[in-house]
């Protein structure tokens, strides 16, 4: 009896030792590149018709007509070299990303509160219209921000926590 108990003991650390192996190693990664080929897609769709996009930023009415142009080429841009930044593991990139994700919450909240019937901006112009693509949006805005958090905490475990804050090691230093 003792036998089995040992063995049911060391099957269930194997699971847990792969599961957790999956988690730390596998898991992150295909969040990391999943969510870089989003921004990249994003990025792409958008560059291939500037103009429709300046409309569909227009109609949120929060940029002067002036400004249209560069952010319909420039937000399209940032969003394609942070996708990049992000597939290649490049450092900031995933700061970038969420960034952008706080950005486009925001720009979609604010959609909402103003009840407008737009088309969200986020891949075509013809993906999400009106106040339920708002919606939706917002919601899929949010759990990409959940994997993004979930990455930075994943990064902030495997590195060496002491060093996370040096703001705060040297107040402590002073105090």
């Amino acid at each position: 009896m003792m036998v089995d108990d040992n063995k049911n003991t060391s099957c269930l650390r194997c699971k847990v030792s792969i599961f957790f192996r999956f988690m730390t190693s596998w898991l992150p990664s295909l969040i990391r590149i999943g969510l870089g080929m989003v921004f990249v897609y994003a990025g792409i769709i958008k560059l291939m018709d500037p103009k429709d996009f300046a409309r569909i930023i227009s109609q949120y009415d929060l940029l002067p007509e002036l400004f249209l142009p560069v952010a319909a080429i420039g937000l399209p841009l940032l969003e394609l070299l942070a996708g990049i930044g992000l597939i290649l593991s490049i450092r900031g990139s995933l700061s970038l990303v969420f960034t952008l994700l706080i950005f486009f919450i925001a720009i979609l909240r604010y959609g909402i509160l103003k009840d407008l019937n737009v088309d969200c901006g986020c891949f075509s112009g013809e993906e999400l219209k009106g106040q339920a693509g708002l919606w939706d949006a917002f919601y899929r805005d949010l759990i990409m921000t959940g994997a993004a958090v979930f990455l930075f905490y994943l990064k902030w475990i495997k590195s060496d926590r002491k060093n996370v804050f040096p703001l705060w090691a040297k107040i402590k230093q002073i105090i």
